[in-house]
């Protein structure tokens, strides 16, 4: 019998039943990584949508619901973002982390027109692009990424994807919510825990309800 492989790339785990959309992590990542105001490598999209009816009884039926989505780069199996770059600048490092060589960027935003999760982001200071990495430098010295760290409700998480699966189960891309795009573009490094309120990736009911803050 042989033993099945475990897949060692590294994964964001996020609970939205846990989330309560503090915006913490979005918050701690823009601070720590001295991100200007256009930037953000994290974003906490809320999710909301239903309607209320009036009943001829004088009562009220409901089919509100709301929710909250934090997402960064998903250090996809796939990602568009290399697959676009004219440079090779956008690359995986080894553990599945993809990042940019700043030196050989050439701001050209090829990325973040193929990256579904607006993963990249111009630094329009240096025109160069930007993104998530995973917080590598304190992943080296086994200290969690910023947004991790910051999150009061233990919403997010991060490992390999075999850890994360052991410690909390669940397959990347498998049970995407809305709003995220459907995960088979890219198989992201995402596992997802939902909630009673989340609805699938290709809802139509709701819509962000935050777009000026992502």
């Amino acid at each position: 019998m042989t033993k099945k492989s475990e897949n060692q790339a590294f994964a964001f785990y996020f609970d939205a039943s846990r989330c309560n959309g503090c915006k913490g992590c979005q918050v701690a990542c823009k601070d720590g990584r001295n991100l200007s105001m256009e930037r953000n490598f994290r974003r906490v999209y809320e999710y909301g949508g239903g309607t209320f009816n009036h009943n001829a009884d004088g009562t009220m039926e409901q089919t509100s619901f709301a929710y909250y989505t934090s997402v960064s780069c998903n250090h996809c199996e796939k990602p568009a973002c290399i697959t676009a770059c004219p440079t090779g600048a956008m690359h995986k490092r080894d553990g599945g982390i993809v990042t940019i060589h700043d030196d050989i960027c050439i701001g050209c935003a090829s990325c973040a027109e193929a990256c579904p999760y607006d993963a990249p982001q111009i630094d329009t200071s240096r025109g160069k692009m930007t993104k998530c990495d995973g917080c590598f430098e304190r992943l080296a010295f086994g200290l969690q990424p910023l947004c991790v760290q910051s999150c009061s409700q233990r919403a997010l998480d991060c490992g390999t994807v075999s850890d994360l699966q052991a410690r909390y189960g669940g397959t990347p891309g498998v049970g995407h919510i809305a709003p995220l795009p459907a995960p088979g573009i890219t198989q992201p490094n995402l596992l997802i825990r939902s909630s009673p309120c989340t609805r699938p990736t290709g809802d139509t009911n709701g819509s962000v309800l935050n777009p000026n803050e992502v």
